[in-house]
This record gives C-alpha cells, sequence and structure tokens, in this order.
C-alpha cells in the first residue's frame, strides 16, 4: 500500500475529483460574451477547487476537465469542447489552469494552511491563467502582447479577483464542514 504520500487516490478522492470537474463545467456554462474572452464564474470554480481539495486532487480534477473538453465534451464556455477551443484565441486561459493547479498544489504542499495560503492559490491561479492567456491571444490572434492583455485580462482582473475570494470564502466552509479536507 504505502503511506499518503506514494498511494493512488482512493475511490472517495477520485470521487471529489469528479465532482470538481463538473463544477468547473458548470462554471464555464455561465458565460457573458465580452469581446474574444468571455465573462464566466470559472475563476471562482477553478479558486474553490485549488483551495477545497487536497493538491493531486485539485490537479486531477483540472487536467480531467481540460482532457474532457479536448475530447469534445461540451465542458468550455458557451457549453462548447475540442481541441479546437483549445487550439483558439481563450484557450490559453483554459490551458493556464492546468499551470494554476500545478502551482497550487506546490504552494499546497510547502506552505501551512492559512488564509494567506488560501489568498496565495487564488492569487497565483490569476496570475497562471490570465498569464498563459494573454500569451496564447497574443499569439493566435496576431496581436501584440498589450492589445491581447488590454482585450483579455484588463476588463476581468477585479472580477477575477472577487470570483476568486468568493471562490476562498466557499472553499474554507467546505474544507471545515467535509471530513478529511481540512488543511
Amino acid at each position: 500500500m504505502g503511506d499518503d504520500k506514494t498511494r493512488g487516490l482512493a475511490p472517495r478522492d477520485m470521487t471529489r475529483a469528479a465532482a470538481a470537474v463538473a463544477l468547473l463545467a458548470v462554471s464555464a456554462w455561465v458565460t457573458v460574451p465580452l469581446g474574444p474572452v468571455p465573462f464566466t464564474l470559472q475563476t471562482m470554480a477553478l479558486t474553490f477547487v485549488l483551495v477545497a481539495l487536497p493538491g493531486r486532487e485539485a490537479v486531477l480534477a483540472v487536467v480531467a476537465y481540460v482532457l474532457l473538453g479536448a475530447v469534445g465534451a461540451p465542458v468550455f464556455s458557451g457549453m462548447r469542447g475540442g481541441v479546437g477551443v483549445l487550439l483558439g484565441p481563450t484557450g490559453g486561459f483554459i490551458l493556464g489552469f492546468v499551470l494554476a493547479a500545478l502551482v497550487a498544489a506546490l504552494v499546497r504542499r510547502t506552505l501551512d494552511a492559512s488564509p494567506a495560503r488560501d489568498v496565495l492559490v487564488a492569487v497565483l491561479a490569476i496570475v497562471c491563467s490570465h498569464g498563459v492567456g494573454v500569451a496564447w491571444l497574443a499569439t493566435v490572434g496576431s496581436m501584440g502582447f498589450v492589445p491581447a492583455f488590454l482585450a483579455g485580462s484588463a476588463p476581468f482582473l477585479l472580477l477575477d479577483v472577487i470570483k476568486g475570494a468568493a471562490g476562498i470564502v466557499l472553499a474554507r466552509g467546505v474544507r471545515h464542514a467535509v471530513p478529511g479536507l481540512a488543511g
């Protein structure tokens, strides 16, 4: 069997990761078009997942979500799916979720549980998603970095901070209420 760091995920852990995939999908379906990048609730859901779940489960959920969308399941904004969405102008924001999950898992493994750690995870999730998303939009959209930032990131930063804060509050509440999630 091995210790907790070497064993596989238990069915309970996989179930929580699957529920997180569903939450990420549903949060993407709430879409308001605002130019090349739509407004969704994904930042709130992503922050919730990264703060509420242990690192391995969070990474599994985010990677599974991206792969599910890549194979065509309608889990991305506007109930779209497929590799074309990932290769399109907004694909970098979704791919940035994977980087965000990996960074969050590292932060959670390195720092003790605290409200400050949760805020750091949320900030880094936004930075990762926006950073990869803007770079991708600049490249795929054949525009410079500044126009890509102004079109795809700047209008959303304040909203994403608010959604990230909401995700932290919800995640901390769930972590305290669900056995095995504390910390």
